[in-house]
């Protein structure tokens, strides 16, 4: 599995039904699952992002499509990064000649 960063900010329309956004995370929660990944954190962060999620997926793609789903609710905006864990770091950093 590889793992993504994920760094979410509301939407006008997600911060006006705040309330209902632990049932919209359990929703992609389990959305996720259904594709194959899974959280692996979560946090509501203050500063530049109101959200951040550590998620895994089978490729790039299934990570693709989850956060373009995320966004046709309207409610999020996401950033995903790809995260390389430190073994795999070392490895890649090893390779520069």
């Amino acid at each position: 599995m590889t793992t993504y960063i994920m760094l979410i900010n509301w939407t006008d329309q997600g911060v006006k039904s705040v309330r209902d956004s632990p049932r919209r995370l359990d929703a992609a929660k389990k959305q996720l699952e259904e594709m194959g990944g899974s959280f692996r954190e979560f946090y509501l962060t203050m500063g530049e992002y109101d959200m951040v999620a550590v998620c895994e997926a089978p490729d790039d793609a299934v990570a693709a499509r989850f956060a373009l789903l995320l966004g046709t609710a309207g409610n999020v905006r996401t950033r995903t990064l790809k995260a390389f864990p430190e073994a795999a770091y070392r490895e890649i950093v090893a390779t520069i000649g």
